[in-house]
């Protein structure tokens, strides 16, 4: 019978204990499964915060990028007048080129249609360029080059495939900005 008073003695304080380590496991585990979500929901904000930032960092320079390309800007960025219709033609494709590939790293940042866009409009300006100078003199003065391409800017002023696509991506930039952050 000693052994039976025994063990009710000991499952007494056993099984409370028992109950009470349970309890106080259960209740930390929780505790500790809610506090691990909401750091990483934290996180996971901040890294949306960043995202966003290299996002529209992203666009900015595209939007500088086509700036930079397009004709009203680049010509007399780099119009010297002692070059010919050749060099002008050479020195614009090649500032387009070059410009183009020191924003290649933004497609990363930014959509797909974004990226298109801007491909599609640095191929339109290098064929227009191209195209232009072979209707003039290769050997001739780079103003008669420089003459033609704001002739043909001011016929297509609204069609200027440089702002069309400016206006493309500052409507997707007020999509990305729309979106609520978590």
């Amino acid at each position: 019978m000693d052994i039976m008073v025994a063990t009710l003695e000991i499952l007494k304080y056993t099984i409370p204990a028992l109950v009470v380590l349970i309890s106080c496991y259960l209740i930390v585990r929780k505790f500790l499964v809610s506090e691990m979500q909401r750091k990483q929901l934290a996180l996971f904000k901040d890294t949306q915060d960043i995202t966003m930032r290299l996002r529209l960092q992203a666009y900015e320079r595209l939007i500088v990028f086509l700036e930079r390309i397009s004709p009203r800007l680049l010509i007399p960025r780099v119009y010297d007048p002692s070059m010919t219709t050749r060099d002008l033609q050479q020195v614009m494709t090649m500032s387009i080129s070059a410009e183009f590939e020191h924003n290649l790293s933004q497609q990363i940042y930014v959509s797909s249609n974004a990226w298109e866009t801007v491909k599609n409009v640095k191929e339109q300006e290098l064929n227009m360029i191209n195209r232009l100078a072979q209707t003039v003199n290769p050997d001739g003065p780079a103003r008669d080059l420089h003459a033609r391409i704001i002739e043909v800017m001011q016929q297509a002023e609204g069609d200027i495939p440089t702002d069309m696509a400016i206006q493309i991506i500052s409507n997707e930039v007020r999509k990305v900005m729309s979106i609520p952050n978590m």
